[in-house]
């Protein structure tokens, strides 16, 4: 694997000169055009929004997932006809209905977390476990004594913990069970990468 992928003048060659490549080029994905007004629309960096669907599909406009979601930004249908899309394998369509149901979302989190950065964690475990298991998440760090505006350590420690019985039959908890591992994951994979684009990648 080495010697096809790291020692091949070839395949060096071909990474130089790729569009895609920090060496020789500053794009992320084929579909950069669509994501950076897509980013401006929501007041992201566009170098966020394309980590996050980088994490939801790899920039394969057919992705589906076991759950029925498809498309760039893994939209389920009824999400997607929800915020514009039709066609959910369309990448502008896509692209366009994911961050209508983000720049929702963005809307619901800042009556509650006031730190723009920190509200986009939030933001982004709604995005992926859904809205409520998050605020439950949150109303657990209030009750026992953590930051209910923090996600790293706090809030996030009780989306880890909302598979344990303690928690799903807590009075405060609405939802039900969790499988906390997965939108924790996600946050910090997406944030990672984002980090990596930032230091390769231009802002614009």
């Amino acid at each position: 694997v080495y010697n096809k992928y790291f020692n091949s003048p070839r395949s060096s060659l071909i990474r130089a000169n790729s569009d895609f490549s920090s060496i020789s080029g500053q794009k992320i994905s084929p579909y950069d055009y669509l994501i950076k007004p897509a980013a401006d629309s929501i007041g992201w960096d566009w170098r966020l929004l394309a980590s996050q669907i980088y994490q939801e599909s790899k920039f394969d406009p057919n992705a589906k997932s076991w759950a029925g979601a498809i498309g760039l930004m893994q939209l389920v249908p009824e999400t997607g006809k929800r915020f514009g899309a039709r066609v959910l394998t369309d990448p502008a369509q896509s692209i366009e209905a994911g961050t209508a149901y983000i720049k929702h979302l963005e809307k619901l989190w800042a009556k509650t977390i006031p730190d723009e950065f920190e509200r986009k964690k939030f933001v982004l475990a709604s995005y992926n476990v859904g809205l409520g298991h998050v605020v439950d998440a949150r109303d657990l760090a209030k009750k026992y004594g953590k930051e209910p505006d923090v996600w790293e350590d706090h809030v996030e420690y009780y989306l880890l913990n909302k598979s344990k019985k303690k928690y799903i039959n807590d009075p405060v908890v609405n939802f039900g069970y969790c499988r906390g591992e997965e939108p924790v994951k996600y946050v910090r994979e997406i944030l990672n990468r984002y980090a990596q684009y930032s230091q390769l990648i231009a802002s614009n």
